[in-house]
């Protein structure tokens, strides 16, 4: 449908579902992982700025953590380093970090401020050292095979987990009408820069912040059961259900515990949406169907409309 034939008449239908979802959630703090397919084609980049502008206007706080690692193997792979992956995981040396410093805190990092700056906002670009907001550790990767009697350490480098978020910093840019965009890249005491997984750096911001919704964008429609349908509401315990049958496995499993972990960490609701969508991310907050899966622990299940 274009602008010129565009309904007025639904456009005030629009406007008029979405307004409950807005006075319900202005004042609240929203963590967006941004990633996959809304990164990487032109439209969708458009629509997610513009998803950010909208709902600092209408008083909701978004905070935005971003991924990269199609990026990052595309410039490892211009300047031949070889790219090794450990259980999905990047073995990052001395070298390889660099590359990530360059892609995340500078190229990706500053070209989202600058699309969301672009339609009308206010973003300011931010790693996890900045203000030693990500306080990191080195993660510690197990192997054991049936013969082995103990697990054996795998060191991946620079490779990291979160220890402590601080969130001075993200509080005071948001109280100023500033779009936070953080990357995934945290700090040690010793000053060791790591490189972290940008959901489980979305899920434990948000717990931080005490935020009203995580929502983690995909390159799938959402949850799905063994027969390929989308599941929407669940509470956590139904997650680990599903987790505990092999219902969820693979790829999707920690993309869930982190969603899992947040809203047991305090989180109000997690959600699991389509960022191939146009717009997801404002489908999922201010309509009544939504266009993914809901993840809110049994007390808030039932009270959450969208």
């Amino acid at each position: 449908m274009t602008e010129q034939t565009r309904d007025p008449r639904l456009v005030v239908e629009v406007l008029s579902e979405a307004l409950p979802y807005i006075q319900r959630f202005s004042g609240k703090t929203v963590v967006v992982k941004y990633g996959g397919n809304a990164m990487t084609e032109d439209t969708l980049i458009d629509s997610f700025a513009r998803n950010m502008v909208l709902m600092k206007e209408v008083g909701i706080n978004p905070v935005v953590v971003h991924g990269g690692g199609p990026q990052i193997g595309d410039l490892l792979k211009k300047l031949n380093i070889e790219s090794r992956f450990v259980n999905g995981m990047r073995v990052t040396d001395a070298e390889t970090m660099d590359v990530v410093e360059m892609v995340l805190g500078g190229l990706v990092n500053k070209g989202i401020v600058n699309l969301i700056n672009q339609c009308g906002g206010k973003a300011i670009g931010l790693t996890g050292k900045d203000g030693s907001q990500i306080r990191a550790r080195q993660l510690k990767v197990e192997h054991q095979s049936p013969e082995m009697t103990v697990p054996e350490i795998i060191d991946i480098g620079h490779v990291g987990e979160v220890e402590h978020i601080s969130t001075d910093l993200i509080e005071m840019l948001a109280e100023r009408d500033f779009i936070p965009v953080i990357a995934p890249i945290g700090v040690d005491a010793e000053g060791h820069s790591y490189n972290i997984n940008a959901d489980l750096v979305a899920g434990k911001v948000a717990e931080a912040l005490g935020a009203e919704k995580l929502m983690l964008l995909t390159n799938v429609a959402g949850l799905m059961n063994a027969e390929g349908e989308v599941l929407t509401g669940l509470t956590t315990a139904q997650v680990d259900a599903l987790i505990a049958d092999g219902t969820i496995h693979g790829g999707m499993l920690p993309k869930i515990r982190c969603a899992l972990e947040a809203v047991k960490g305090g989180v109000a609701s997690a959600h699991i949406i389509d960022g191939r969508v146009p717009h997801a991310t404002l489908l999922e907050i201010f309509t009544n169907a939504g266009v993914g899966t809901l993840i809110t622990d049994a007390a808030q299940q039932g009270n959450d409309a969208d």
